[in-house]
């Protein structure tokens, strides 16, 4: 599945793979097989998200309304990490050497 969405202004296409389980994400993934993973919300929101037991950095982007609204590399085992404003969707790309 492909992701249209407008970063800086400019729109590009993300391959990404539809995440049912929000609770897991790239945790326990290996970084050679990890798939760049869409979060879909009903609703805008602040939630928070973690990287504990996900042992590589990913950049997690989040949207509303199909435009980036911030971004973060988040780096292993990070507690709590969030954008400074409401979002539908998230996505995480694993960041491989």
């Amino acid at each position: 599945m492909n992701i249209l969405a407008r970063v800086s202004g400019r729109k590009i296409t993300i391959p990404v793979t539809l995440c049912r389980n929000k609770a897991k994400g790239l945790m326990f993934s290996r970084r050679e097989n990890a798939e760049t993973l869409l979060f879909e919300f009903s609703s805008p929101g602040f939630w928070s998200i973690h990287s504990f037991f996900v042992f590589y950095p990913f950049l997690a982007l989040w949207l509303k309304n199909d435009e980036a609204i911030g971004y973060k590399i988040v780096q292993p085992f990070s507690f709590s990490v969030r954008p400074r404003n409401s979002f539908d969707r998230l996505i995480e790309i694993p960041l491989n050497e």
